[in-house]
């Protein structure tokens, strides 16, 4: 939760929670499942999932409660279709690559954050992960042996061009 403060909160200026030195919001709960990357006590990346049938009060998963107006920093027109709600599908958020990987350790560092959080996901029953990804995941998910399938529109939010997606991570 600090190695997330410090690229959201510090780095790209984003609008979130925190509280001692930390990120956090409705979406860390039981529920949720961090995937770390860290090597001799340094985190290098990290990764959120959630399953889309979590619920925590008024809240659900990110891209559904965007879609559904509980959250206004995301647009409800996100997706193209209903958000997804099934215990074969999981959604990924908060992925980061710490500024200290240098750069020619960051594809092997995504890679592998990747290859982790696919078998996280599929260790809790999934098959697939909805998230939001750069508008060009496509390119970047088969540099990482990935594939994937836009779910929504090209949106810009703070900066970043991106769209929702689906992966399919089982066999990964």
């Amino acid at each position: 939760l600090r190695a997330r403060k410090h690229v959201f909160i510090d780095t790209k200026s984003w609008d979130l929670p925190q509280t001692d030195g930390m990120e956090f919001d409705q979406y860390d709960t039981p529920q949720s499942r961090s995937i770390v990357l860290h090597e001799y006590g340094e985190i290098l990346a990290g990764i959120r999932i959630l399953p889309t049938k979590a619920r925590c009060g008024c809240y659900s998963y990110m891209l559904r409660d965007a879609q559904l107006g509980v959250i206004n920093t995301i647009p409800q027109h996100v997706l193209y279709e209903r958000a997804p709600t099934a215990d074969y599908v999981w959604e990924a958020t908060r992925l980061f690559v710490s500024s200290n990987v240098p750069a020619k350790r960051r594809m092997m560092v995504q890679s592998l954050l990747m290859v982790e959080m696919a078998k996280a996901a599929v260790d809790e029953g999934a098959s697939h992960v909805v998230g939001i990804v750069p508008y060009v995941f496509k390119r970047w998910l088969e540099r990482l042996g990935m594939g994937a399938l836009p779910l929504g529109p090209k949106i810009t939010m703070d900066g970043d061009t991106s769209q929702a997606a689906i992966m399919h991570v089982a066999g990964i």
